[in-house]
């Protein structure tokens, strides 16, 4: 039956009710079925590793006030530390996880041989903007969640004249010791940006790297956490998380790379074994709303739907000279880099 959820947050309740007149009888008798079974469940689990705990945190109470009663366990890792707790929830056959978000889109695929996506279509998939159409799987997961991985820097410390201006610049000797990453076993989008890395110049580029001592943290916002602490002034990090940072006053600035900027996709969707499986697609269907999208605008996150704009201070996707990678490059790579960054940086 459909889900659809198209309530607006209880701040605008007299639209929501103007939209919900619009819709077909059926659809809003499925929608408020849905509503109450997930209220009758109470909460849901959610493994995210797309935004920073901050924000996970924050669109989690957002969708309890769209829909109370419902409440979200927000657990945020890094996005291989979040499969590996899946997967090892899956082989004791001890469900936790109702929502699976991820940084590595390569997960869903091998999530799907396992059987382990319920088969879900959420009404707000129809309203994903054309350049996220195609990118999932129909009827089991779906992009909610899309950032740029960036060259950032302090700007107490660097000129913006000064600042990197493509991927190799990192390796100038001028940034040893003051350079810092994320790690590709523990982060999804730094596996991703690793692979491409290696596609355009050989692993050769972080042979290079190692010789300039960089700082290498877990998540792909470790860097930010080195950067505003002064510990390092230059490096990897991801644009939403970067804007919201130095909208808050902290000395952090982006650079877009000349030779690129990596676009990275985070993927979604409704465990098979989910312990509340109403309550889970209620939130699936959410993650791809307009309200959701207009959250994660708010905090610098590129939503993935044409009728809520980025906020301002990141460039139009357009504008933007883009990395992209296969889910099968992905799946191939990420494994593989893993193995070899961890010969180089041990």
């Amino acid at each position: 039956m459909s889900k659809s959820i198209t309530r607006r947050l209880a701040t605008s309740g007299v639209a929501a009710l103007g939209a919900a007149a619009l819709l077909p009888r059926a659809v809003r008798a499925d929608t408020a079925a849905l509503e109450a079974a997930a209220r009758q469940e109470g909460t849901l689990t959610w493994y995210v590793a797309q935004v920073d705990g901050e924000t996970a945190e924050l669109m989690g109470r957002a969708f309890t006030a769209q829909y109370p009663g419902v409440k979200v366990a927000v657990i945020r890792t890094t996005g291989q530390v979040a499969y590996e707790r899946l997967t090892q929830d899956l082989k004791n056959n001890a469900p936790q996880c109702d929502v699976f978000s991820t940084t590595d889109i390569s997960h869903m695929p091998a999530l799907m041989q396992k059987k382990a996506l319920a088969n879900y279509t959420p009404d707000n998939a129809a309203a994903l903007a054309s350049a996220f159409k195609g990118l999932g799987q129909d009827g089991y997961w779906y992009p909610n969640h899309s950032t740029l991985m960036m060259i950032i820097y302090n700007t107490k410390n660097v000129l913006p004249e000064d600042a990197p201006k493509n991927w190799p610049d990192l390796l100038d000797p001028k940034w040893k010791g003051k350079v810092a990453f994320g790690h590709p076993a523990f982060s999804g989008y730094v596996g991703v940006w690793t692979v491409q890395m290696r596609k355009l110049y050989g692993w050769s580029y972080f042979e290079k790297l190692a010789k300039n001592n960089p700082r290498i943290g877990r998540s792909g916002n470790d860097p930010i956490t080195l950067l505003n602490a002064g510990e390092c002034v230059t490096g990897l990090g991801p644009l939403a998380t970067a804007l919201l940072t130095a909208s808050k006053g902290n000395p952090m600035a982006i650079q877009y790379p000349t030779d690129g900027s990596m676009l990275c996709i985070g993927p979604s969707g409704v465990l098979a074994n989910a312990p509340h499986p109403n309550a889970g697609r209620l939130f699936m269907n959410w993650l791809l709303s307009r309200e959701c999208a207009q959250v994660m605008a708010d905090n610098f996150q590129t939503p993935v739907r044409d009728d809520v704009p980025a906020k301002a201070g990141a460039k139009p996707l357009s504008e933007v000279k883009l990395l992209r990678l296969t889910t099968e490059e992905i799946g191939k790579g990420v494994p593989e880099v893993i193995e070899q960054w961890r010969d180089t940086f041990s």
